[in-house]
């Protein structure tokens, strides 16, 4: 496994028995230009680094995750004539993706729409390869336990919303269950109370979503294919970093019927609760089955038949 210098990977890759491979690599800033100018020195850097690595261990293909973490492993493998796959999360693909999709034996999706921005590309809809524990259910209905999760990093416009609407939550809800992310550490401390659970970080959002009826979050890849793999219906409200690329995401499930959007500049505790009130009981069983048809948990056996078949090609 390649990963980045000073990334979280460092931490929990090895933990998990892989050996790790790391490239002192940025993605550029769309949202703070400035802080790109180091890339010129970075890149080339990065993909001697990539190189070495591919020239070490000699793969026999390369899969390339998305963004530009991959960047200097996937150029080195092109460049010496390695076959790589490569893997987009969002709808809309990523600078990296749309680099190095034009060399890519195959491209694997997560959500549906990608495939018509990647056109004479083989592109196939396997989902996005998850943890283990994520079955599938069927969520109570009216709703008995409600979920907020704002990803990994936590969404602060999310975390106030939910605090500020937290007594009407709390009154129609058994549980609000809340994952704050750490910049939300101490508003979960400051807000505790008889029905909320409020946690900075977890690791096991299996559980989570194994009990919850109702999710809301951001509309990042990870969370839409956690809540899809169970089956859960969604209230989800786009990120607007990034390029705005979440708004494609939440789109796509609206679309498929499993997912009503909020939009962030329109979120406030009271919007949210309107939002939550406005799905009655045959709304939520219909965008309950929505969600499970959307959901691939066999998403990582589908990438790595495909992985084999370039291999053996």
């Amino acid at each position: 496994m390649v990963g980045r210098k000073g990334g979280p990977e460092e931490r929990l890759v090895p933990a998990e028995g892989f050996e790790l491979a790391t490239v002192n690599i940025r993605g550029l800033d769309r949202d703070a230009v400035w802080k790109n100018v180091a890339l010129p020195i970075l890149i080339p850097a990065a993909l001697r680094a990539g190189l070495r690595i591919v020239d070490w261990f000699k793969p026999d293909a390369v899969l390339g995750m998305g963004g530009y973490v991959m960047a200097p492993a996937v150029a080195a493998a092109r460049m010496r004539g390695i076959p790589y796959v490569l893997h987009e999360k969002d709808v809309r693909p990523g600078l990296a993706t749309r680099i190095f999709a034009s060399g890519a034996a195959a491209i694997c999706t997560t959500l549906p729409g990608t495939e018509g921005r990647l056109h004479g590309r083989r592109v196939e809809l396997t989902g996005v390869p998850l943890r283990e524990g994520f079955k599938q259910r069927t969520p109570d209905v009216p709703p008995r336990r409600l979920l907020f999760t704002g990803g990994s990093q936590g969404a602060r416009n999310v975390n106030q919303a939910v605090w500020s609407a937290l007594e009407e939550l709390c009154s129609r809800f058994e549980e609000v269950v809340h994952v704050a992310g750490a910049q939300g550490a101490d508003g979960v401390s400051l807000h505790a109370r008889t029905r909320y659970r409020g946690m900075a970080f977890t690791d096991d959002m299996a559980d989570l979503m194994s009990r919850a009826d109702l999710v809301v979050s951001r509309a990042g890849v990870g969370t839409i294919a956690e809540a899809a793999a169970v089956g859960l219906p969604m209230v989800l409200i786009p990120g607007t970093f990034g390029g705005g690329h979440q708004e494609e995401n939440a789109a796509a499930m609206v679309e498929a019927g499993a997912a009503v959007r909020l939009g962030d500049a329109e979120l406030t505790g009271a919007t949210l609760v309107a939002t939550i009130n406005g799905l009655d009981d045959e709304r939520l069983r219909a965008m309950a089955k929505a969600s499970a048809a959307a959901g691939r948990r066999d998403a990582a056996k589908r990438v790595l038949a495909i992985l084999h078949e370039v291999a053996r090609r």
